[in-house]
């Protein structure tokens, strides 16, 4: 599947967003930070990735915490999976909270985020007047037990 993509100016130096293997699902997004940024404990910052892309119709592109900043400092993304739709042609800009306990700091050229391209079906809701039942009913939140 091919995406177009477009470094903004200044982020030339940075490469595109890549599979870390054969079988990676999604692939990084650099930070294209000018200077070292900051994340104090609790704190959230919006960090840019110098990237552009256009996702052809009936895609979008899921942007989600990387597993390994996660664990090790607590980074994450307080909106994930942040949907990019296929008709935003804006900068991909990531936000990202530290959970963690101490500062964080983002450095150029870092891999901040994963994002994943996937296919959206669309949908026609048929209003019904009551729908079929199922085992779980109207079951909610722990329904089930522990």
């Amino acid at each position: 599947m091919w995406v177009q993509v477009r470094r903004l100016p200044g982020s030339e130096d940075l490469g595109l967003p890549a599979y870390q293997t054969a079988d990676s699902a999604a692939v990084d997004l650099p930070a294209a930070v000018d200077s070292p940024v900051v994340i104090a404990p609790g704190a959230i910052k919006l960090i840019p990735t110098g990237l552009t892309i256009a996702l052809p119709s009936g895609f979008e592109a899921q942007v989600r915490p990387r597993s390994g900043l996660a664990v090790k400092h607590g980074l994450s993304l307080p909106n994930t999976p942040a949907t990019i739709d296929a008709d935003y042609r804006g900068e991909i800009r990531v936000p990202v909270i530290n959970h963690g306990a101490e500062p964080f700091t983002i450095e150029r050229g870092m891999r901040v985020a994963q994002m994943l391209v996937l296919p959206v079906p669309r949908i026609v809701w048929d209003e019904v007047e009551e729908l079929p039942g199922s085992e779980r009913g109207g079951g909610g939140f722990g329904h089930t037990g522990t």
